[in-house]
């Protein structure tokens, strides 16, 4: 009989990396980035980049049954402008409907309405800093106009039962467009 001997711990051994080529490592990145190019490709293609235009007018519809505040929905707007989101929320302290646009240039315009306190809308909605750059008539009714964040600007206008304000990144031309649609 053989002698049977005793078995420890299995000792580590170490074995060297296989060596890998160049080659290897841009046939593993090749299978990696053919299917990611596929599906931006398809992506692309199928218009997954384009905003999703929306119909705004069962928001509108809807801010209007509740009889808060006069609605104003936009007309006679020029071709281009594109609705994208639309909001409306009533609370106890007055309600606020929001609906944003894509111009035709491309910039993101809000037009807010709502009959919530003007002092308390418009430090909320306009943040700081706020810096007022004076009055400007649009169709007839005087807009207060303000730089706001960095870049973008705002048109409000206040009356007895609501405020209306337009704010964006859009040009000053677009932002009265829009302004003069629903003032």
């Amino acid at each position: 009989m053989q002698a049977e001997q005793e078995q420890g711990p299995e000792e580590a051994s170490y074995e060297a990396p296989a060596r890998r080529s160049v080659r290897d490592m841009v046939l593993s990145l090749l299978v990696l980035l053919i299917p990611i190019v596929f599906v931006v490709a398809v992506f692309r293609l199928q218009g997954g980049e384009d905003p999703v235009v929306i119909d705004p007018s069962s928001v509108l519809a809807q801010a209007e049954s509740a009889g808060d505040f006069p609605v104003s929905r936009p007309r006679e707007l020029a071709e281009g402008w594109r609705p994208v989101s639309a909001v409306y929320r009533g609370e106890d302290g007055g309600a606020i409907l929001r609906v944003g646009y894509l111009t035709p240039s491309g910039a993101g315009v809000q037009l807010i309405q709502s009959d919530q306190p003007a002092e308390q809308l418009l430090g909320r909605e306009l943040g700081d800093p706020v810096r007022p750059a004076g009055m400007v008539d649009i169709a007839g009714r005087q807009w207060q106009s303000y730089q706001v964040r960095n870049d973008e600007r705002a048109l409000v206008l206040t009356d007895r039962e609501r405020t209306l304000i337009v704010i964006g990144r859009a040009g000053v031309d677009e932002l009265r467009a829009l302004a003069a649609a629903v003032g």
